[in-house]
């Protein structure tokens, strides 16, 4: 009687329910993320300085997490001693690097610019998987990516966009702290419990700021205003609160969460879902319309999503064994 050998791709580590509900997750995070800019835009505007934001929006998400690391701390002896460094990385790369060298370049380029290059951090993931396998990626992956990056570009708007070298290479450093948020999450595990990677790196992205902001090299500005949101007057800690204690904590948990089961690459593309999200959440509370061109990028950029998630899929080749009597 003949028997059968069943050769699985690596995704099928990731069982097909892991995977889908990572991406459902990954789109909820995107989604919380996507409240920051259109809440945060009016307090900008009416006095508030960065470093005030910053600290305010990255203590609050990370004391409503704290539980978790805490957690994590009671139930593994030595939990920081061994994974201490990671999350320090964590901390001065995925949250404060990337905000800190995102709005540097916002100050000397277009938003729309610097929004583009930071949104290049999955191309720069998959370069960088290329470079360590020495494998090609597949045209699946080279289609997505390419596909992605044009309804990317599409959906910014490039009107009056000038270059600046210093300002390129801070949109680049924070494209790289966006891709290194999204390696560092792949690796959180049982041992690592994702939800105290995200509170321990929120924590010291607050202390840095803090510490930058107490040096003087960050303004602090923080006065009793009122901003409009969706036509209504609001006080200055209302929006600041929900981007604090809701869209950023949501953000960070479910994004550390969905990245180990569906992988970094994948999360990545699904993370441009952000810029789709802002741009709906911008036309609802600050009433700025996208124009037709942009949701013709939208359109592209689920395109190059769903074919970068195709090349993920689990695929399964069967081959026969030598019959064996």
């Amino acid at each position: 009687m003949s028997t059968r050998t069943v050769l699985l791709s690596s995704a099928v580590a990731r069982p097909p329910r892991v995977a889908t509900s990572g991406l459902v997750i990954a789109v909820a995070s995107a989604l919380a993320f996507s409240f920051s800019g259109p809440f945060l835009k009016p307090l900008l505007e009416a006095g508030w300085s960065l470093g005030a934001v910053l600290l305010v929006r990255m203590g609050l998400a990370g004391l409503v997490l704290s539980p978790a690391l805490l957690q994590a701390v009671r139930r593994e002896r030595g939990f920081l001693r061994r994974h201490g460094g990671i999350i320090v990385a964590f901390g001065l790369t995925a949250v404060a690097g990337c905000q800190l060298f995102y709005f540097a370049a916002m100050q000397r380029m277009p938003v729309a610019v610097a929004l583009l290059i930071q949104y290049f951090a999955p191309v720069l993931l998959v370069i960088w998987v290329w470079a360590r396998s020495r494998r090609a990626p597949s045209r699946l992956v080279l289609g997505g990516s390419l596909v992605a990056m044009a309804g990317l570009v599409l959906v910014v708007d490039l009107t009056g966009a000038r270059f600046d070298l210093l300002g390129t290479l801070f949109a680049l450093g924070a494209a790289t702290c966006t891709a290194v948020y999204f390696a560092i999450a792949e690796r959180s595990g049982d041992r690592l419990p994702p939800l105290a990677l995200a509170s321990g790196g929120l924590l010291i992205g607050t202390a840095l700021i803090g510490v930058l902001l107490l040096a003087g090299i960050l303004p602090f500005a923080a006065p009793e205003v009122s901003v409009v949101l969706d036509g209504v007057e609001v006080p200055w800690w209302m929006p600041l609160a929900w981007v604090g204690a809701i869209g950023t904590s949501l953000g960070y948990a479910l994004g550390v969460v969905a990245v180990p089961r569906i992988g970094a690459r994948v999360a990545s593309f699904v993370g441009l879902s952000e810029v789709l999200f802002t741009l709906m959440m911008a036309w609802l509370f600050l009433g700025e319309a996208p124009a037709p061109v942009q949701f013709a990028g939208g359109a592209l950029i689920l395109v190059g999503v769903v074919l970068v998630r195709m090349d993920a899929t689990p695929r399964v080749r069967v081959a026969a064994a030598p019959d064996r009597r």
